[in-house]
């Protein structure tokens, strides 16, 4: 697939038509207010491997509700006093997967939390945590679930998980918390932006290919799943865009990203269908840190830049942690 939306100079300078709720700012503070109610109940149990360079620790927390969250926490074998660390947040449709495949982060020397995403984990990489939460009629995947009301939106949970993970990682002693930066690609990137948002102290953040972000135009210029689970929605139920793009301006990364205090590494992949380039420019443009910085692979499709943005990555975040 050629390059199929605008010009790079135009994207560099497009800003999204997302319109920002006006209690936006009110909504994401009680919601994490009330989820604070609940003990973060962090939990941290060794377990035994057959890796000899990193230590690892099966995670559970109370995310959104209580509700328990899991992940997995990779250490450096040799650590004995608190570290930098990379809290990640994983794609669509996958889970925390197998302890022995997060060796990158540790390996580099940094403590590295990866957290499960609720209900999800059964696409790939194998998840552990049930989302206990029902939704009104919802297209399959998790797109609209819970698309009704803001209240009731699948992602209100799972960046509430978000939030609740730094708090988990940053009780554990060997990591800084002052130095912890989140990551993720894809829907892990849209979460790494909301998070980002949402709290105000982290290190740095660096996500990939984001997903969640400018749905106005996300949902009317690609026709590629996930966001093609909203169009199929608004098929059958008819005359419901307004209140879904309401819904889903709670949740628009671009809002979260006008709230970012960090600094920032994203990428940018200009052939990509599943999270156009103008989505992920709507996003980094609105990025409120002069400390940032896009990777743009012009001939890449959603796999991005790969390994050479993980190597951007390994050498971008150290200055930063």
């Amino acid at each position: 697939m050629a390059q199929f939306d605008l010009p790079l100079d135009e994207l560099r300078e497009y800003r999204s038509a997302s319109a920002e709720p006006e209690d936006f700012d009110t909504f994401w503070a009680k919601t994490l207010q009330e989820t604070r109610e609940h003990d973060l109940d962090a939990r941290f149990e060794p377990v035994e491997t057959p890796l000899k360079t990193v230590k690892v620790y099966d995670v559970t927390f109370a995310g959104f509700g209580g509700h328990p969250v899991k992940g997995w926490l990779t250490l450096p074998a040799w650590a004995n006093s608190a570290l930098p660390t990379v809290l990640e947040f994983v794609g669509y449709g996958g889970g925390r997967g197998l302890s022995h495949t997060h060796l990158l982060w540790a390996s580099a020397g940094f403590a590295h939390f990866v957290m499960d995403t609720r209900g999800q984990g059964s696409a790939w990489g194998g998840g552990e945590t049930p989302d206990p939460v029902g939704s009104a009629p919802a297209y399959p995947g998790y797109m609209t679930r819970g698309i009704d009301a803001p209240e009731n939106y699948y992602y209100r949970r799972v960046f509430t998980d978000g939030v609740r993970a730094v708090e988990a990682a940053r009780s554990h002693p060997l990591v800084d918390a002052e130095r912890v930066a989140a990551v993720g690609g894809s829907q892990g990137g849209g979460i790494t932006i909301a998070v980002g948002g949402l709290v105000p102290d982290l290190a740095a953040i660096a996500p990939d290919v984001p997903f969640l972000c400018d749905f106005p135009r996300a949902t009317t210029l690609t026709d590629r799943h996930p966001y093609r689970e909203i169009g199929n929605y608004l098929k059958t139920h008819r005359g419901r865009t307004e209140d879904v793009l309401r819904t889903l301006s709670y949740f628009d990364g671009v809002h979260f990203a006008a709230r970012g205090r960090a600094p920032a590494l994203f990428s940018v992949a200009l052939e990509d269908q599943t999270c156009p380039p103008s989505t992920i420019f709507a996003a980094f443009n609105a990025w409120d840190h002069e400390d940032k910085k896009i990777e743009v692979y012009d001939f890449n499709d959603h796999e991005g830049g790969g390994p050479y943005q993980e190597a951007a990555k390994l050498a971008w975040l150290p200055a930063h942690l």
